[in-house]
């Protein structure tokens, strides 16, 4: 029996199913069965597009099609939760919908659940170890680049063991190391670089290749069970002889924590860089202005922010913002920055969809750390809520929590 905290070594019962799926097939498998079984009514995962930098999220209701999402897309950079929200939920909120999660995946589904988007119980969230992601452009302009090959023939690509490795369609299999690409202006995402939740916890399952050992290296997966519920849909999965599982080994526990804090020490490194490049105090309002100049008002930032969720955006409200300013007034960004930064996850996709380039993520982010550190308050692990601005009564948190929304006083009147 299956319980939650226990660490194990797991792989799909069907070959089809391993030799598709990554180490094991263990995520597609158990997908697979939880539509079976009706344990949910759907799987919202990724699949590859029209090649590997084209990543697609996808509603599956038919087992038969889950398979379509087995194996790692590390240059598809979208943000599950967002997509889910605005494309499923909206229609119907009560689908019990499994999903597969990174880790800033499982901090968006917290911090939208806080603010009444989304009800976890609803969801059964499959974690998976991640060490980044690369933008579908710079993959390409690496892989040409760096590894000498047309990225066009590029059939698989993954991260591992400190490298971004590539296989082509004639076989060839290169790898360089992450550190040296990175140094070079090349590698992960920003946003990826500073992350520090490579295992997400927060799911139900966190599922990944770090730590296999021994035999099981590459045909197996790493599961920690996190929650009961994760325990309750494995342990239903073994019971139907789909998936297959064993304690991990004290070696195999031993790597996947050093591998995990090696890449914890890489993020705190770059945090250390990035975060110097805006200064502090004057220094830093004066940065955040100069690179919030060249905003066009396009709102993407804020469409696709998992902490944006207000019916009615303060940015669009004429007496705060004038209507038609092109730049807009810096008030527009302290509106968002006030609404956002005690929460940011550090997704990045503010940055990675603005057409301006301007460094929303890490701005947003530097200022969230410096919060946290005040306060405590660490975004997307649980369900405490946020720090108010200016309000620390009881009553108003029991108001946030209650109602959702963190508008505190309505003295503005339209």
């Amino acid at each position: 029996m299956v319980t939650k905290g226990e660490l194990l070594y797991t792989q799909a019962t069907d070959k089809a199913v391993q030799e598709r799926g990554e180490t094991g097939g263990t995520v597609t498998a158990l997908l697979k069965y939880l539509l079976e079984s009706h344990m949910v009514d759907a799987v919202y995962a990724m699949k590859k597009g029209a090649d590997i930098y084209d990543a697609q999220p996808t509603l599956i209701t038919d087992p038969k099609d889950v398979i379509q999402t087995a194996g790692s897309l590390h240059c598809g950079t979208l943000l599950v939760p967002k997509q889910l929200s605005k494309t499923v939920l909206n229609a119907d909120p009560n689908l019990k919908i499994a999903v597969v999660a990174k880790g800033c995946d499982t901090m968006a589904l917290y911090e939208m659940a806080k603010r009444g988007q989304i009800n976890l119980d609803n969801i059964l969230m499959i974690g998976v170890n991640c060490g980044g992601t690369v933008r579908p452009a710079m993959a390409r302009k690496m892989i040409r680049e760096k590894f000498g090959v047309n990225p066009d023939t590029v059939v698989k690509e993954e991260i591992d063991k400190g490298q971004f490795i590539i296989l082509t369609a004639d076989g060839q299999h290169k790898g360089i190391s992450i550190d040296e690409l990175e140094e070079q202006g090349y590698g992960r995402r920003e946003n990826c670089r500073r992350c520090k939740t490579k295992i997400p916890r927060q799911a139900d399952l966190a599922c990944g290749n770090w730590g296999i050992v021994g035999d099981k290296a590459g045909k197996a997966t790493f599961v920690e069970v996190c929650s009961d519920k994760g325990a309750q849909a494995l342990n239903k999965a073994v019971e139907a002889g789909v998936i297959e599982v064993s304690a991990a080994p004290q070696k195999g526990v031993e790597i996947r924590g050093k591998v995990e804090q090696a890449m914890l020490k890489l993020a705190d490194k770059w945090r250390a860089k990035d975060f110097a490049k805006g200064g502090n105090g004057t220094e830093r309002l004066q940065a955040i202005m100069k690179e919030t100049s060249r905003c066009i008002r396009c709102y993407a930032c804020i469409e696709n922010c998992p902490i944006c969720y207000c019916t009615e955006c303060s940015t669009k409200k004429p007496y705060l913002v004038t209507p038609g300013e092109v730049p807009p007034n810096f008030m527009f960004h302290m509106i968002r920055f006030m609404h956002v930064s005690d929460s940011c996850i550090n997704c990045g996709q503010c940055e990675e969809l603005c057409p301006m380039d301007i460094e929303n993520s890490r701005l947003m982010h530097s200022i969230q750390a410096d919060l946290e550190a005040m306060f405590g308050y660490k975004p997307g692990v649980d369900m405490t809520l946020p720090v108010l601005a200016l309000v620390k009564e009881p009553e108003e948190r029991e108001r946030l929590a209650a109602t959702g929304t963190d508008q505190i006083f309505n003295i503005f009147k339209d």
